[in-house]
């Protein structure tokens, strides 16, 4: 069924084929560029086959451009009524001067004890996929903590600890920012995360700092896909297994993510063998949310789905996603990741009614999350051009969305 894009679909194809005119290419010299197809990208265009994140990478930078620029991020009407647009100047002004000595009359921070509780608290946030509260509130802790690193001028526990808070909180930026297309903030706090991580006297916290890059390097299409790939093995070498859960739910992590890379290769052997050493560990830890990364069974059967719908195989994703039970307070971001994921195989599968009814679940369970994700965008986008006729719950959920 022909499903034909307009440039207020919201469709990756559509920007791919506005770019392109734009560049002056024809259909076949894109493909050369891009290593594509295309016969595939021209289906792309016009909305008959989906883009996998592996053909976005790579038309991408074929383009001479980002990929949140053909997922059509920032939403900038979204980040308005959200609210979270005005706080993207404060959490990065902060990040910038969070080296710059305080003023003589600065008022004095909270202990190390009360900062560390405040930057606990944003860890829930992140847990609950609570952008604009996460924004608001990730400013003046950043403030606080650049002070009190100050007050703090001797080597020591208290120093290492507001260093671990210090990274903690760039991580939160970096969770707002990637995840509504802020690229320049995200890779600005992913820099002071690293410088902090470095002398909080936590080597699973750079592991994490390494994590959150090879993620970011989705950005940068095949060439990025391979320095995240060296990342994740640094970081494997640098973070012994020590025995500890929280140690081997970290290394999972980084294992799962390395399945996530893989796939966006085209490597689908390699995705399944980073995946294979995640299982292992998970049936080691079983379910953990060790520094906000929840690892454990639930989490790999959710990869393995992400990483067979990132290989446009949506049938076996499906397959995979019947083996997915979600227990009983399972994490709202993840949950609703999840629920994202399953909605983009079951509109590819021609599965229209399912598909939504996932979107709506993903909406309920973390809705800050799944208005900004450019995967929803997309999965709605295709249901709209799927029905010759929009119904109005799905018209009020785009226009929601954005699309």
């Amino acid at each position: 069924m022909p499903y034909p894009t307009d440039l207020h679909s919201g469709g990756i194809g559509a920007r791919i084929e506005e770019l392109r005119k734009v560049r002056g290419y024809s259909l076949r010299q894109l493909g050369q560029r891009a290593h594509v197809s295309h016969g595939m990208l021209g289906m792309i265009e016009k909305g008959d086959r989906n883009a996998s994140e592996a053909v976005v990478g790579a038309v991408a930078r074929a383009l001479g451009v980002g990929v949140s620029v053909l997922r059509g991020q920032p939403y900038r009407e979204q980040l308005q009524q959200d609210q979270i647009d005005q706080m993207l100047e404060p959490m990065g002004s902060a990040l910038d001067n969070w080296d710059v000595p305080p003023a003589d009359d600065a008022m004095a921070p909270r202990s190390v004890a009360e900062l560390r509780q405040a930057t606990m608290e944003t860890r829930g946030m992140r847990e609950r996929a609570e952008l604009g509260q996460l924004a608001a509130t990730l400013p003046s802790l950043l403030e606080e903590l650049a002070l009190a690193v100050f007050q703090h001028d001797r080597p020591g526990r208290d120093r290492e600890l507001l260093h671990w808070c210090q990274a903690e909180a760039a991580r939160g930026v970096w969770r707002v920012a990637y995840r509504i297309g802020e690229m320049h903030l995200a890779r600005l706090a992913l820099s002071r995360m690293a410088s902090a991580s470095a002398r909080s006297g936590d080597p699973r916290q750079v592991a994490i700092e390494r994590w959150m890059r090879a993620q970011t390097s989705f950005e940068g299409g095949r060439p990025g896909l391979d320095i995240g790939v060296r990342l994740l093995h640094q970081a494997l070498r640098d973070l012994d297994d020590d025995g500890d859960v929280h140690t081997r739910a970290v290394r999972g992590s980084l294992y799962l993510k390395g399945s996530i890379l893989a796939s966006r290769q085209g490597d689908a052997d390699g995705s399944k063998g980073w995946l294979a050493e995640a299982k292992d560990l998970a049936r080691q830890t079983g379910e953990t949310t060790s520094y906000e990364l929840t690892f454990g069974p639930t989490n790999v059967a959710q990869h393995a789905v992400a990483a067979a719908a990132d290989r446009d195989e949506h049938g076996e994703a499906l397959e995979l996603a019947r083996e997915v039970h979600l227990p009983e307070g399972y994490p709202a971001g993840r949950a609703g990741h999840f629920y994202i994921d399953l909605a983009r195989a079951q509109v590819w599968t021609a599965q229209h009614d399912a598909a939504f009814n996932s979107l709506l679940k993903a909406k309920e369970t973390a809705p800050q999350q799944t208005r900004h994700h450019p995967q929803v965008h997309e999965t709605a986008a295709a249901l709209r051009r799927a029905r010759a006729k929009v119904t109005d719950p799905l018209r009020e959920f785009s226009l929601w969305c954005g699309v």
